[in-house]
């Protein structure tokens, strides 16, 4: 008969090869998103090394065999047209991008902060009203806002793109920061306050500084969502020179053609920039979220 200490080392080991089952699916799975996001991004940088002639061969060719970056000098030379329009555009969207993100950053702070520390009549109702605004797809709100654009005389300038992505940004920025303003203690504010600091000294000097990778997290998610955007943009700017990157691109298409090793060239620099704001700022968008959704 087996005894106690002998079961018991057995029930151990079949929880143990349980949780490792599912440790080794779970590596499985990030692998598998890892080639899933990964490939089409080295694909993308491939293409773009290649010749016109190279890109379209069938069946595809992996490499190269002779590689070049001459989609990359046309697109940063500003001598030709091609290379004037890109830097334009991406100038245009880096413009707008940062425009969003410190009015994003302004308006979502002291609004986070006001839902996170105060009390006042319809205050959850205001909040859920903001998010809800997310449930429904951008494309709904696209002939309305074009009205309203075009009644305001912002079309063509990108101060409507500002003004539509700031609105539709601002929700979830004000989420991801209430969350991390409510796991900041109320205690240290009160402290600064005896101490003789006002309400808004406090602010500054204490909660600010606790909430810098909230802030950051909320200015990275605004930066994104600003420099992908492409139907707003699309419908709202007509003139050449006021197109942002995601519009622009469409360049590289034509009737006949499509200049795919310029196109892939483009797209792989359109990335670079967001690719490597979230590398840099990754480890405080990571903690952001975790913070703001436990709450100690």
């Amino acid at each position: 008969m087996s005894t106690t200490a002998e079961i018991a080392p057995r029930g151990l080991s079949r929880r143990r090869m349980r949780v490792d089952g599912w440790r080794w699916a779970g590596r499985i799975f990030l692998v598998f998103m890892l080639l899933y996001t990964a490939v089409p991004m080295i694909w993308m940088l491939i293409t773009s090394i290649k010749s016109g002639f190279a890109a379209m061969q069938f069946p595809p060719q992996w490499w190269p065999d002779e590689p070049t970056l001459a989609s990359y000098e046309k697109l940063l030379d500003p001598q030709n047209s091609v290379g004037q329009d890109f830097l334009r555009f991406f100038w245009n969207s880096l413009f707008v991008s940062t425009v969003t993100t410190i009015l994003s950053v302004i308006v979502a702070v002291p609004a986070a902060y006001a839902f996170s520390r105060f009390s006042f009549p319809g205050r959850n109702f205001l909040f859920f009203a903001v998010l809800l605004r997310n449930m429904f797809p951008a494309v709904i709100f696209l002939v309305p806002l074009f009205i309203l654009m075009r009644l305001l005389g912002l079309m063509n300038t990108h101060g409507s793109l500002i003004l539509t992505y700031l609105t539709f940004g601002l929700p979830l920025a004000i989420w991801l920061l209430k969350g991390f303003y409510d796991n900041i203690p109320v205690q240290l504010e009160q402290a600064a306050r005896i101490d003789g600091a006002t309400r808004f000294q406090a602010f500054i000097l204490i909660v600010m500084p606790l909430s810098t990778p909230g802030i950051i997290a909320t200015a990275i998610y605004s930066f994104i969502g600003a420099w992908n955007e492409y139907i707003y943009a699309y419908t709202f700017l007509t003139k050449n020179d006021q197109l942002t990157l995601p519009v622009g691109i469409q360049r590289f298409f034509s009737e006949n053609t499509t200049d795919f090793p310029g196109l892939m060239a483009a797209s792989f620099m359109m990335s670079v920039p967001v690719v490597v704001l979230f590398l840099v700022l990754q480890r405080y968008f990571v903690r952001a979220l975790t913070e703001g959704a436990v709450k100690h």
